[in-house]
């Protein structure tokens, strides 16, 4: 993620604020210059313009309404949404207490999603009436929670993606990341898993690249509810940190490349965060990871893989080594083998081209 400060006093902003802490000045996020800006209103309080800048915008109607949202929408536009609330086809009864701040939670993680889609110049298109695109269900059960048959599932079909809006509850989400035995469960995390279904379909199912992804992942047309019910009442096999980036990834290729998908997400996105307070990883002792300045490093552009995995590999020793020295579990509970590198190489691959 990007780096933003206030146009206005150049206080840092972070990526969901509404008003800059420092002076006060409404805050926007504009999708088409991928920035977060000051604005200033007009005189028949219909518009907003950037401070400083000419372009008209009015707020995306969940921004102006229920303030969980904080991106704009061109002047010029017939939309009444922006790119990201476009995507959503349901969202939770507002009716139901509590309710806005779990979709408020939801809608945080899901616009870090689409800034990263952007951002690797992936196409970004709210579902249309003959099923293209991509959209999104907000759900809630329907019942107790002890009725499984009407727990909501999160998962994706056909561009749609839902998400149980248990998940943005903080104590639930821990529940079941214990019960699952996952060490890394966020909704982040959902998100960028679920969108690696959509974009298999996408990038994947009807192209050239199907032979080589069975060639890394397997063949996706073995039965997929035989092999995730073989994977929950068996278990991963022994090795296969040798291959996946986890666990579940071994249950079915589909699961492989979601995982491994979702993964190179989490790679890029915090990749950029780190240039973007020029860190520099310098280990002074030991057989550390060698010293790797980010300064002029883009996480996002193209160009060969190895320089992604050569930055990140001394960065998660130090982001475990932090969070060590504080008393928590690792930042990042993953082990990264040849073969996972190799998948992670071919997401890269695919994304930016030859």
């Amino acid at each position: 993620m990007k780096l933003f400060s206030c146009n206005q006093c150049r206080n840092l902003l972070y990526f969901e604020n509404t008003r800059c802490t420092a002076c006060a000045a409404v805050l926007g996020f504009l999708p088409d210059q991928l920035d977060l800006v000051a604005l200033r209103q007009s005189s028949d309080k219909r518009t907003w313009y950037p401070i400083g800048g000419q372009s008209a915008y009015r707020m995306c109607v969940n921004y102006a309404q229920h303030q969980v949202c904080n991106w704009m929408v061109e002047d010029s536009s017939d939309q009444e949404y922006c790119l990201a609330c476009r995507l959503n086809q349901t969202i939770p009864d507002l009716s139901v207490s509590g309710n806005l701040l779990l979709w408020q939670r939801l809608e945080t993680e899901k616009r870090r999603l689409v800034y990263s889609l952007l951002q690797l110049g992936l196409p970004v298109e709210p579902k249309n009436s003959s099923g293209q695109g991509l959209a999104f269900d907000f759900l809630a059960d329907t019942a107790p929670s002890f009725s499984e048959l009407n727990k909501v599932r999160t998962g994706h079909s056909d561009g749609l993606i839902t998400l149980n809006i248990a998940e943005a509850d903080d104590a639930e989400r821990e529940r079941m990341r214990e019960q699952m035995a996952e060490p890394y469960r966020t909704i982040l995390g959902h998100f960028r898993h679920e969108s690696g279904h959509y974009y298999w379909d996408r990038l994947i199912r009807d192209s050239q690249h199907l032979r080589a992804f069975r060639g890394l992942f397997g063949d996706e047309r073995l039965d997929y509810q035989q092999a995730l019910q073989n994977h929950y009442r068996q278990g991963p096999p022994e090795d296969w940190q040798q291959r996946h980036v986890s666990a579940y990834a071994s249950s079915h290729a589909w699961e492989d490349w979601a995982e491994t998908w979702a993964h190179y997400l989490h790679m890029v996105d915090t990749l950029e965060t780190a240039q973007q307070f020029g860190m520099r990883i310098d280990p002074q002792q030991g057989r550390s990871p060698p010293a790797r300045d980010m300064q002029n490093f883009n996480a996002y552009g193209q160009g060969p893989f190895e320089p992604l995995i050569e930055h990140w590999l001394p960065l998660t020793y130090a982001l475990n080594s932090l969070n060590r020295s504080m008393g928590h579990a690792h930042a990042y509970p993953f082990y990264l083998s040849g073969g996972a590198m190799q998948k992670l190489g071919f997401v890269h691959q695919l994304v930016h081209g030859p």
